[in-house]
This record gives structure tokens, sequence and C-alpha cells, in this order.
């Protein structure tokens, strides 16, 4: 599977963005997808994660309310949108997929394939 995210970008502090994360090499509605995040100096982070179907989603609390992750099997291709952006979620996004059955409370680990990240920088 190889995963391309885009979407990054440069926005100030209450604004949106829209991450996509466009995949190939194997049938998209075979695994489930992951959001993470890595600020400067921390490790990596859960954001936010959707099952295979998209029937079910979950997120980290920092994100909950604000951030929504979607994803459109047809156009293989999740997207993840970012409301009431903070200084504290600027960070490098990456998208990953899994091969697990259910992707609640998934660690890293557990992920198989990796993008290779977009930029985003919240101004405060």
């Amino acid at each position: 599977v190889q995963l391309q995210a885009f979407g990054g970008g440069l926005v100030q502090a209450g604004g949106s963005l829209r991450l996509s994360c466009a995949a190939s090499g194997r049938t998209f509605n075979t695994y489930g997808l992951g959001w993470f995040r890595q600020a400067p100096e921390k490790e990596r982070e859960f954001v936010a994660a959707i099952s295979r179907s998209g029937g079910s989603t979950y997120y980290a609390d920092s994100v909950k309310g604000r951030f929504t992750i979607s994803r459109d099997n047809a156009k293989n291709t999740a997207y993840l949108r970012m409301n009431t952006l903070k200084a504290e979620d600027t960070a490098i996004y990456y998208c990953a997929t899994t091969h697990m059955n259910y992707i609640g409370g998934l660690l890293e680990g557990d992920y198989d394939y990796w993008g290779q990240g977009t930029q985003v920088t919240v101004s405060s």
C-alpha cells in the first residue's frame, strides 16, 4: 500500500484545513485508516481512526469535536477535516493503514503502512 498525505499548510488559529490521504496498491476498503501527528520534539500521537467501511470512527480527546475523519472508498481517499485549529495542533500529520478489524485503541505498531506526512502550522 502506498499512501500520500497532502493538504497541509499555514493557517491562523481558529481556522480550518482538510487533509487528504490518497491510497494505492491494494483495495482501499480492506483496511482501516488512522491519522497521527508529530509536533517538534514530541512523540508521534494518535489523532483519529476510521474503520474499513467508514461506519466507526475514533478520536483523541484533544481533537474530539473539532476534527472529523472520513473516507471515500470509491476515490481511495481518506480525509481529516480540522476545524477551530489551535497552535498546539501544529505538527506533521501522517496517515497510516491497519489490517485490524477493530480500530479502537490501536497503537502505532498496529498500523502497517505510513504516508510521508504533511505539515500543518497554526499561527496564534
